[in-house]
């Protein structure tokens, strides 16, 4: 077994082993701040029971849970949407203890100009080794491996994630996208970031590649980082152009990753994806999502997050598309938590 990081956990080895073996069953079905918030509602202080509009619409659990660390760097206590780091810890714990895959992005602010992940100052060549603004970006890193390392089992067992920085590069909207530093630096700001979270003790992480839409293989080669620093490919994926060209978009794109995946003998996921037309299209999962992930070898697709009814990409139980959704769910080839529990190595 060939990870990015050496060192890393034996539960680490195991999950990267269960994450292999899940497009041999199916499709694991997730979405971000799953557990965390949904239309109408927010979870502010732990209790034992995990809520999910997913779950209140189909009686079944995501199997894949979506984090984010923005606001980590800074020292604060919640993150960029407002959700408490120690809350997250909570529900990263229980969610592992009932066999769910937890990933992590990582919205961070912009190091040089403070302002946030989508502030396109330019930045990355300042955070490289021998820039104006490293040492505060060490000082990041520090406080972002702290909490990796403080990811355990009430036993004291590391529970090993999933880690997605510095995702949809190909875009322009962040400060580490395209046009706001070059490739080569982009690579070397992934590989810089990767040996600081190592030499800050950090073991329990797989390392996800995530580009926006790409048009060809090409693309995805231009930001890699290389074999040895990358675990999961991925690909962020939203139905901007409609629905044809969303489908057309999945296929193609999971087509460029399960390539590239045969070839480095690594698994790959949809990442990020979403309706956001949500609120007006009634079979959006069974007629836009599904065509395009199915029999498509991916490990799991994520959604993104219900925040409020002007800002969610998923399904609640008042939305238009709650008959569709449960009859996508109903399908053989997706896995929720239940069956993704099973899947062990």
């Amino acid at each position: 077994m060939q990870l990015a990081d050496k060192n890393a956990e034996l539960q680490t080895k195991i999950l990267f082993e269960r994450i292999r073996e899940i497009p041999n069953k199916g499709i694991a079905f997730g979405q971000q701040d799953a557990t965390m918030y949904g239309i109408n509602w927010k979870m502010k202080t732990a209790t034992s029971k995990l809520k999910s509009d997913i779950k209140e619409v189909s009686g079944k659990m995501p199997a894949i849970h979506g984090f984010d660390l923005g606001h980590i760097e800074l020292g604060a206590s919640s993150n960029l949407d407002t959700v408490s780091f120690d809350l997250i810890k909570n529900h990263v714990r229980k969610l592992n203890k009932k066999g769910a895959i937890i990933t992590f992005s990582w919205h961070a602010d912009n190091p040089k100009s403070m302002g946030t992940s989508w502030d396109t100052t330019s930045v990355v060549k300042t955070i490289l080794k021998g820039g104006s603004e490293r040492s505060k970006y060490e000082s990041w890193v520090a406080r972002l491996s702290t909490f990796f390392k403080s990811l355990k089992t009430s036993k004291g067992t590391p529970i090993p994630v999933v880690f997605r920085p510095f995702h949809e590069m190909n875009g322009n909207w962040f400060w580490w996208g395209e046009g706001n530093c070059t490739p080569e630096e982009y690579k070397e700001l992934w590989r810089e970031t990767f040996y600081l979270l190592k030499q800050n003790g950090v073991t329990n992480l797989l390392y996800a590649y995530a580009p926006n839409i790409m048009q060809s293989s090409e693309e995805f080669d231009l930001y890699y980082p290389g074999d040895d620093f990358v675990d999961i490919l991925g690909v962020d994926i939203y139905n901007y152009g409609g629905r044809e060209a969303f489908i057309n978009n999945i296929q193609k794109n999971l087509a460029i990753l399960k390539e590239k995946a045969i070839q480095k003998n690594k698994p790959f996921a949809l990442t990020e994806t979403g309706n956001v037309n949500s609120g007006s299209e009634p079979n959006w999962w069974t007629k836009s999502l599904y065509p395009g992930i199915e029999n498509s070898g991916a490990a799991w697709v994520l959604l993104w997050r219900n925040a409020r009814l002007d800002h969610y990409f998923s399904v609640y139980p008042e939305d238009i598309s709650v008959p569709d959704f449960k009859e996508f769910a109903r399908l053989d080839e997706l896995l929720f938590l239940k069956k993704i529990k099973k899947i062990n190595y």
